[in-house]
């Protein structure tokens, strides 16, 4: 099994750390507005990566964290009049929600960044004892100058980043040096060694995982746009704090997400939140869309790509109906064909593992399964696959499928509508309640209930 490490900007063979214990920390969201399909394709990259290792056999612990304060949040809670750490958590529990409708389900821990202060605090302590943190009126910074393998990540040195750089801040020694404690007098703040105020953002993450993982772990993940400054300025606080090098075994990063070749943005009016996508679209066709491309390579969302997926799902779909018909019929239970399709099912499965072994290759490992299909729809039209196989094809396409996040069986995929109706009659009812219609948001409630479901406001 090879693993991409940006780091070293080749393939690896993957070693974790632990023979078979890994630990993976995703980078999460800054939780101050609506999920959008970019944190889609990121986190369903990511979710894949977690069910491919756990099927081969790995004892998985995989981590996000979740920056619940940061300027953004704030000047966002400001302009809508509510409080920053309420706004947080409604914005948590809406990424929660849709990563769930997405089928990102591998996540072990989420860690939320004010729930960690004290660990952050201790992190930035420890780097001012040990020379690379210094206070000013403004806040505590990290003095990248002092960390000489600043910049390895993303290939880049100091020299060349300082002649584009300008220092806003006269109190900073080098314009580069980042802040692990900004000093503030307005709400929300927090007391600290060096006054009130709250972290920075880069000092959250390295915080957290120290927590959990300790100095060192196996794969950190995250997008494109995260490898300078974000995750430079962790390994450097890591690094740095811990003395242990490297902080993290295998660098993996996702590709950028474009909407019609052009970069999303709210200016260009291309922004779509994930609910807006799930309006028009089944998240299976978002998830097989996003697997289409490999996940470190560009990806250009189009309505006209959205339905190039929802065809090739169908494929699928139609197939297992046809099989599923076929079993309910008088056919023989074996023939001489027989061992021709098991040799075909196992050099299926065999070219889908060997794609996912190659840096997770989801596009070839669902090339394999295309292939697979034609073959099988041919064999159908000749009259000579018998029910023996025609079980260890639902099976293979029910494994393969898990891998992927992708549900083959029609009784799942019932049991995914039932789930996101539910989900739009709490989102419903939630709106009802804001709105202080509570007589219909209890009817929906009580209707509900009549159905032995329980929804419980807390």
């Amino acid at each position: 099994m090879k693993v991409y490490n940006t780091m070293t900007r080749k393939k690896e063979e993957f070693k974790p750390i632990n023979e078979n214990r890994i630990k993976m920390f995703v980078c999460g969201p800054t939780v101050y507005d609506k999920s959008h399909i970019g944190h889609g394709r990121t986190y369903i990259a990511f979710d894949v990566i977690a069910r491919y290792l756990k099927y081969k056999g790995y004892s998985l612990f995989y981590l996000q964290n979740i920056t619940d304060i940061d300027d953004k949040i704030i000047k966002r809670a400001n302009e809508l009049g509510v409080e920053p750490l309420k706004l947080a958590k409604e914005f948590e529990n809406r990424y929660i929600a849709d990563m769930e409708r997405l089928g990102v389900k591998n996540v072990n821990f989420y860690a939320r960044a004010m729930e960690h202060l004290e660990e952050i605090i201790d992190q930035i302590q420890k780097l001012i004892d040990k020379g690379f943190a210094y206070e000013t009126p403004t806040g505590v910074y990290f003095d990248e100058s002092l960390f000489e393998d600043f910049g390895k990540l993303s290939n880049r040195n100091i020299e060349e980043l300082n002649v584009h750089r300008v220092n806003p801040d006269p109190t900073k020694r080098n314009p580069g040096d980042f802040a692990l404690w900004k000093k503030r007098n307005e709400e929300p703040a927090w007391d600290s060694t060096w006054g009130k105020g709250r972290p920075g953002w880069h000092i959250e993450d390295t915080a957290i995982s120290e927590t959990y993982f300790g100095g060192q772990f196996d794969i950190h993940g995250g997008g494109l746009d995260l490898i300078f400054p974000h995750h430079e300025a962790e390994i450097a606080q890591m690094e740095s704090a811990t003395g242990k090098k490297p902080m993290v075994k295998y660098w993996m990063h996702t590709g950028f997400l474009n909407v019609s070749g052009e970069k999303m943005s709210k200016s260009l009016g291309n922004f779509i939140t994930i609910n807006e996508l799930l309006e028009d679209y089944d998240p299976q066709v978002f998830r097989f869309f996003v697997l289409s491309t490999h996940y470190r390579s560009p990806i250009d969302f189009s309505d006209e790509a959205l339905k190039q997926s929802e065809n090739s799902l169908k494929r699928i779909y139609k197939l297992i109906e046809t099989i599923d018909e076929l079993l309910e019929m008088n056919i023989d239970e074996e023939n001489k064909n027989d061992d021709r399709y098991i040799k075909l099912l196992e050099n299926t499965k065999k070219e889908f593992l060997d794609a996912m072994d190659n840096d997770f290759n989801t596009p070839i490992a669902l090339s394999a399964i295309f292939n697979f299909i034609r073959d099988i729809n041919k064999g159908i039209n000749e009259e000579n696959i018998s029910k023996n196989v025609f079980k260890e094809i639902r099976i293979l396409l029910n494994e393969l499928g898990n891998i992927l996040g992708l549900t083959f069986s029609v009784e799942s995929r019932k049991e995914d509508s039932q789930d996101a109706l539910i989900n739009i009659l709490v989102d419903v009812r939630e709106k009802l309640r804001q709105n202080k219609n509570y007589q219909l948001a209890d009817e929906i409630r009580s209707k509900l209930r009549d159905i032995d479901i329980n929804l419980e406001d807390k």
